[in-house]
């Protein structure tokens, strides 16, 4: 990373993607290898699910239920199970993946040699960590989906729908709800990163998160906006063209197509990844934290000793200067 780090906090919303897209391809190669072994086979787990679940909807919508027993067959259990591996399979690419990342961008930035097979003895000692911070994540969507049932419930007791009041409350809570869950996706993505570079995961490394995007929320949460908005084009196409296509797609098409889209899934999510590190150092910067280089690359070296064994010092591996 050829930035000083107090340089960092003047990124602003272009700077972090120019700056994720030089620290990729100055060490594409590093990346490649892990977007092979990762991140593609990620991908074709996502695109896959998106194919098989279209095929199981389009099955149970055509189907007649006479009876509540109708309703338990082996295209159920099917159904579910395919759900649980797919949900497993994801969710271990999806952690390894991000271990995988972080740790790569934070070699680069203590100058320290990025080599592929390091990478990966690190990502399982990593991945626990990032677990227990995904589940902790989850807890608090659920909660957060929750109150927002709550709160439709009452506005749909005291308000009439009828009325046009009550349809202006409605948009306002649907546009509080859309900021709210950004909001926690990406205190999710900083936690993540946290959760690798310090000693902070779960809860802990939420409450991290939160404190330490303060200043840097509106930028944080449009760049995650535009990802995922990208992200979410994507799927459309590929379910539009792919999955359901048209009566003038022929076969060939729909497979240059799914390769199209299969490979703009994969390039999202390893410059998502890349983004949420880059946000992370430069949220750091803001708050005119400085992180030790040494220190860093001494915590960097405790993965590829053995287990994770955190120093003496609560916070050694991003030790903090204030500035003055």
């Amino acid at each position: 990373m050829d930035r000083e780090q107090e340089e960092m906090q003047f990124l602003g919303f272009f700077g972090i993607f120019k700056e994720s897209y030089k620290l990729i391809f100055s060490w594409r190669k590093t990346f490649s290898n892990i977007t092979l072994a990762l991140i593609l086979p990620m991908s074709f787990v996502y695109l896959v699910y998106t194919q098989i679940y279209s095929l199981f909807l389009s099955k149970f919508t055509s189907a007649s239920y006479d009876k509540p027993s109708d309703l338990i067959s082996y295209d159920w259990l099917y159904f579910w199970l395919f759900n649980a591996a797919y949900f497993t399979l994801f969710s271990i690419f999806s952690l390894f993946s991000t271990a995988a990342v972080v740790y790569s961008v934070a070699c680069i930035y203590t100058d320290r040699e990025v080599a592929f097979k390091k990478v990966m003895s690190v990502v399982p000692k990593v991945w626990r960590r990032l677990i227990v911070t995904f589940f902790s994540i989850f807890v608090a969507i659920f909660f957060y989906l929750v109150a927002t049932v709550v709160v439709v419930l009452i506005w749909a007791v005291s308000l009439a729908p009828v009325h046009i009041a009550g349809f202006a409350v409605l948009a306002i809570l649907v546009i509080l709800f859309i900021v709210g869950f950004l909001y926690l996706t990406t205190i999710w993505h900083l936690a993540s990163t946290i959760s690798v570079l310090e000693e902070a995961y779960g809860f802990r490394a939420m409450v991290k998160s939160k404190n330490l995007i303060k200043g840097k929320v509106w930028l944080a949460m449009s760049i995650f906006l535009v990802l995922n908005l990208a992200m979410g084009f994507n799927q459309i196409g590929f379910k539009r063209l792919v999955v359901e296509g048209s009566s003038g797609t022929g076969m060939g098409r729909r497979v240059v197509f799914g390769i199209i889209f299969f490979l703009l899934l994969s390039t999202m999510i390893l410059f998502g990844l890349v983004i949420q590190t880059v946000i992370y150092f430069v949220c750091k910067s803001h708050h005119h934290e400085n992180i030790d280089k040494s220190a860093l690359s001494d915590q960097l070296d405790f993965y590829l000793l053995g287990e994770y064994a955190p120093s003496k010092d609560k916070d050694c591996q991003l030790q903090v200067n204030q500035y003055k």
